[in-house]
């Protein structure tokens, strides 16, 4: 098995808004098909983490409205599961209002699954005359798990996902890998990788140039440039030009980006910030492109220990980590123990932040990310970091990465469902 290939094959792709809500559209998109017919009830139920992340971000294609319920209209009125994480892209004024109109009715309603601990979208449709389809999306974005019509069963992998088979060998791949082996599967980068990689570098610089005329945390960054409050520095330039991608995204802009890990936002730091730190560097582009390789792989074998969906924010601390280990890669090669320090030094500064949904803030933390990763690279590739002697860092990069898995996995168990109630509680 190809592992960089299978990581860019299922974890790094197009997506047009918010990969959440563009996932639970998605599997409603799958279980319309199936029914053939106009909806007259819908009951999604979705994981802590999928709601969470759905809440409070805009939606492509909506005129600024927000939220999962939305989503899983328009999924439902497209029909069009072919299209994929860009599944937003057909939606219309027209299907705007009858979506809304749906949504009104309370035709589509929306719940949290408690119980279920990984990725869940399930979608429930009812038609006339009780015909019924249903669609479940787990394990991933993408991966149709189950699909039924009028209780016939055409599809159904749930035993298979929950024994860790399908689409997820590529994970347990990742997380048997050694720092090492990453580096080694990025250097087999072949020329249908790179190009592939370099596609996602050309979209998400046009996502960064959309956002460029938002009044958003990229605009606020440029400001404090301009009144010489920061300089217009390598670093200040990365941060802008993240930040805007991100701004696009978050704030509903009809642009697709290169995801990262199932993130468009992770897919922003973990593509850009290597890329943008390579160019002003002049270091030459195929090491860029192998780089932005092992960021990609550095990313997935992060969320193999701390989950699809997180407590600990994906697109700071998985994102940053791959970035981190890129920018070393492109100055110092194949180094592992400066990449571990370079790893170890942007965990033990911001491997705590909190994932509260997708939403304009996000920015704000991709900012972080970015300035962290740049910061704690330089730092390990001249070979200075924090040792397993400081807090919860390991011997090893493997090490620190799976001790900030047990905290995210174990020790924050009742974040998401805190976050979740505090969220209810607002929409009340």
């Amino acid at each position: 098995m190809n592992v960089l290939k299978e990581v860019l094959k299922n974890q790094v792709y197009p997506a047009m808004g918010c990969t959440e809500p563009v996932s639970v559209a998605l599997c409603g998109a799958y279980a319309a098909e199936l029914l053939a017919q106009p909806v007259q009830k819908a009951l999604f139920r979705l994981d802590p983490g999928t709601y969470k992340n759905g809440c409070g971000v805009r939606i492509p294609h909506t005129e600024g409205e927000k939220g999962n319920l939305l989503a899983a209209a328009l999924g439902l009125l497209i029909a069009k599961p072919q299209l994929q994480m860009e599944i937003l892209s057909g939606a219309d004024a027209a299907l705007l209002a009858r979506a809304k109109e749906m949504v009104s009715r309370k035709q589509v309603r929306l719940e949290v699954a408690p119980e279920k601990h990984g990725f869940y979208i399930e979608a429930w449709l009812q038609g006339a005359a009780g015909a019924e389809g249903q669609c479940i999306i787990a394990g991933s974005h993408t991966d149709v798990v189950f699909l039924a019509k009028d209780g016939q069963i055409i599809k159904d992998l749930r035993t298979e996902k929950e024994q860790g088979s399908c689409s997820a060998a590529f994970k347990e791949a990742l997380r048997n890998a050694k720092l090492a082996d990453l580096i080694f599967w990025a250097e087999a980068a072949d020329a249908d990788d790179l190009a592939y990689i370099k596609k996602g570098v050309e979209m998400n610089l046009k996502a960064a140039e959309m956002g460029q005329s938002l009044r958003k945390v990229g605009f606020y960054i440029k400001e404090l440039v301009r009144k010489n409050l920061l300089q217009m520095d390598l670093l200040s330039s990365t941060k802008i030009l993240t930040a805007c991608a991100a701004d696009a995204r978050m704030d509903g802009q009809p642009v697709a980006v290169m995801s990262s890990g199932e993130s468009g936002n992770q897919g922003v730091v973990t593509i850009l910030v290597p890329w943008k730190v390579g160019q002003e560097m002049h270091v030459p582009e195929e090491t860029i492109l192998k780089s932005i390789a092992l960021s990609h792989l550095l990313n997935g074998y992060v969320k193999v220990f701390t989950g699809e969906l997180a407590p600990i924010c994906g697109c700071a601390i998985a994102a940053g980590v791959g970035a981190a280990a890129a920018i070393v890669y492109q100055q110092r090669g194949a180094n592992v123990p400066a990449m571990t320090l370079a790893i170890n030094n942007i965990i033990s500064d911001i491997g705590g932040m909190l994932c509260d949904g997708a939403k304009s803030g996000c920015a704000l933390k991709v900012v972080s990310s970015t300035d962290a990763a740049i910061r704690a690279a330089f730092m390990g590739m001249h070979d200075y970091g924090i040792t397993e002697v400081e807090g919860f860092v390991g011997k090893s990069a493997e090490e620190t990465i799976q001790n900030l898995g047990n905290i995210s996995t174990v020790g924050m168990r009742a974040v998401d469902p805190m976050i979740v109630d505090i969220m209810e509680e607002k929409l009340k």
